[in-house]
């Protein structure tokens, strides 16, 4: 899309154009917020819910596996415990998953270490150029760097890559109208 094109979609959304309403997400769209669990709601000191023991451990000393430990870490980045997120996703066997890579940019760019996060925004997208939650939170930190042009780059590779029904184009709509962060 030529740059006028993008311009335009956006001045169009900017003035006239009002968002539906949309819930965090719905359940089949993976690029959502996730639910509060026990992990959040229950467990202190970076604990996670184990459904097994049925009690708040500490992850290194359980049998978690990377898609377990992905889904307390997410869980953490948005109840605001970045650091636990971080400690958390250091413990993935697999530290090349995108997922692990955007989460680890994700909570380091929301702890204030800008730089670090944008590192592991790229770094996922060098793995999965389609992985569009990561093109989301890294249009979020180019807004935050007051580089909106950049940001409007990323909305577009999201639609593109056939994501304009997600959660992840919708936030990433939403602050570039002004209308929230994430």
């Amino acid at each position: 899309m030529k740059r006028s094109a993008v311009t335009a979609l956006a001045v169009g959304f900017l003035f006239g154009a009002s968002l539906p309403a949309f819930a965090a997400g719905s359940e089949s769209d993976e690029t959502a917020p996730p639910p509060k669990t026990k992990t959040t709601t229950k467990c202190t000191d970076g604990k996670v819910w184990d459904k097994d023991k049925k009690e708040c451990v500490k992850p290194q000393k359980s049998g978690f596996n990377d898609d377990q430990l992905f889904q307390a870490a997410r869980e953490f980045a948005y109840a605001g415990q970045y650091d636990n997120a971080i400690t958390v996703l250091k413990l993935a066997k697999n530290q090349d998953d995108p997922r692990i890579l955007n989460y680890l940019g994700y909570s380091n760019r929301k702890a204030g270490r800008m730089r670090l996060g944008m590192t592991y925004y790229r770094e996922a997208l060098q793995r999965d150029e389609n992985y569009i939650l990561a093109r989301s939170y890294m249009g979020q930190a180019l807004l935050e760097q007051g580089d909106i042009q950049a940001a409007r780059v990323q909305l577009v590779e999201i639609r593109d890559r056939g994501g304009e029904n997600t959660w992840a184009y919708r936030s990433l709509l939403q602050s570039l109208n002004g209308q929230i962060r994430y």
